[in-house]
């Protein structure tokens, strides 16, 4: 008689650091592609997630993104990254347009205990392709950024870790007055559950009520 077996997809505390991190990896290029940070002919097609996306050629760019998700992947992994924010403000300015706000609950018994978590690859590809479609979408609610912009990182950690030499720390956390703001979805590991969020300038002047 024949018999098949079945296998859960078991995630453990560094596989979902690192699927968040890459999904970081990806999703910084996604956003500067649609939000026209850098131009289009600077960026390779190729396909992630069941979806055809855009990754930077710039080497500048790439390094920094890989530098910078290497930092994020071991706070992950320590169960220290509270948040990350990619901010795009005017390179005339500095005026801040655009907050992508990625808040991160993390399942701390998985921390603290080493415990593994079950969830299917497919479902959190799906929620991240979810995540995704929208980024690309976001043409059609944000205002256009019609003057040329920069970007920079923030990341929110426990009061407990080091800042690394090669990170700055700051009090400034390049905030919009005012700002419309638009809730995306989210994914979950089941240890790390990443909620997207991103605020804008609002430019529609406010009018006074008249009789």
């Amino acid at each position: 008689m024949a018999s098949k077996t079945a296998a859960k997809d078991i995630i453990t505390l560094r596989g979902s650091a690192a699927i968040v991190s890459e999904f970081f990896g990806v999703v910084w290029y996604s956003i500067l592609y649609n939000r026209a940070v850098y131009p289009e002919e600077s960026f390779a097609r190729v396909k992630k997630y069941g979806l055809p996306m855009l990754l930077t050629k710039d080497e500048g760019v790439k390094s920094f993104i890989s530098n910078l998700n290497a930092q994020l992947s071991e706070w992950l992994e320590a169960g220290k990254l509270q948040r990350v924010v990619l901010v795009i403000m005017s390179m005339n300015t500095g005026e801040v347009l655009e907050r992508w706000n990625f808040s991160i609950e993390t399942d701390n018994e998985v921390v603290e205990k080493g415990v593994s978590r079950e969830k299917s690859d497919k479902e959190i590809m799906r929620e991240i392709q979810a995540i995704m479609r929208q980024i690309a979408s976001s043409i059609t609610y944000l205002p256009c950024l019609d003057e040329q912009c920069v970007f920079d990182v923030l990341a929110y950690t426990d009061t407990d870790v080091a800042v690394p030499f090669t990170w700055m720390e700051s009090s400034d956390a390049k905030l919009i007055a005012n700002p419309q703001m638009v809730k995306l979805h989210s994914f979950d590991t089941k240890i790390h559950k990443v909620n997207t969020l991103v605020s804008y300038k609002n430019d529609e002047e406010e009018l006074d009520d008249e009789e």
